[in-house]
């Protein structure tokens, strides 16, 4: 038989006791956090499998854009944004889906593919599908429609082409005034880095109104 002093005996009592009023919650939280580790690990197996899974969907894609296969372009792309919408694969795909439907003259499914990057899209991806969303839109004079996209604020990088483009839905509408607003914070924002004809191009719209109020004043 074991023999202890009194010493060990004591530390043992203590640890019996604490271990009776402890016990269960000591238990409970090794359970949580084993569970935490468990589910932490599936979750990124699952993350890494649904990525797989949509590249190969989305390589699918390219290859039905390559033939010009409409059917299983509308079908892969729709996949991806039905079962991988939270990866990045899903607006690339959208994206790129669009832009055949808009090169076969399919608005309708290219614009609900546009919506779809504008609404769910990361980052870029969301910006570029708003801002050339809002193209079709104002090609269609579907200038309300317009308006409510560009009235969500634009990331730095695309706020000189949305203040541009919402310039442009001002200007056919006649509010002249609003319209050069627009333009002139476009160019402010475009700053430096815009450059080249696409400055001119906004510069000369900015003058053109200029001249259109000097007209009316006159």
């Amino acid at each position: 038989m074991a023999h202890y002093d009194l010493e060990e005996q004591e530390q043992i009592d203590t640890l019996k006791t604490w271990w009776k009023m402890y016990g269960n919650l000591v238990t409970s939280l090794l359970t949580v956090a084993a569970l935490a580790v468990l589910g932490w690990q599936a979750w990124n197996w699952y993350q890494n499998k649904q990525a797989v899974e949509a590249a190969g969907v989305f390589a699918a894609l390219e290859q039905a854009v390559a033939a010009g296969d409409a059917q299983r372009i509308k079908a892969t792309a729709g996949e991806l944004t039905a079962n991988y919408g939270r990866s990045a694969y899903a607006g690339l795909g959208a994206l790129l889906a669009a832009r055949y439907s808009f090169d076969q003259g399919d608005l309708k499914t290219a614009k609900a593919q546009l919506a779809w990057v504008a609404d769910n899209g990361k980052d870029e991806l969301r910006e570029l599908a708003r801002l050339r969303l809002t193209e079709v839109l104002i090609d269609e004079e579907a200038y309300d429609e317009a308006l409510q996209r560009l009235s969500v604020a634009a990331q730095p990088a695309f706020a000189a082409r949305a203040l541009e483009l919402k310039g442009d839905v001002l200007s056919t509408q006649g509010k002249s005034a609003e319209a050069r607003t627009a333009y002139q914070a476009a160019l402010d924002a475009g700053g430096k880095a815009m450059e080249g004809p696409v400055r001119e191009i906004l510069q000369q719209k900015l003058d053109a109104l200029g001249v259109a109020a000097a007209g009316a004043a006159a």
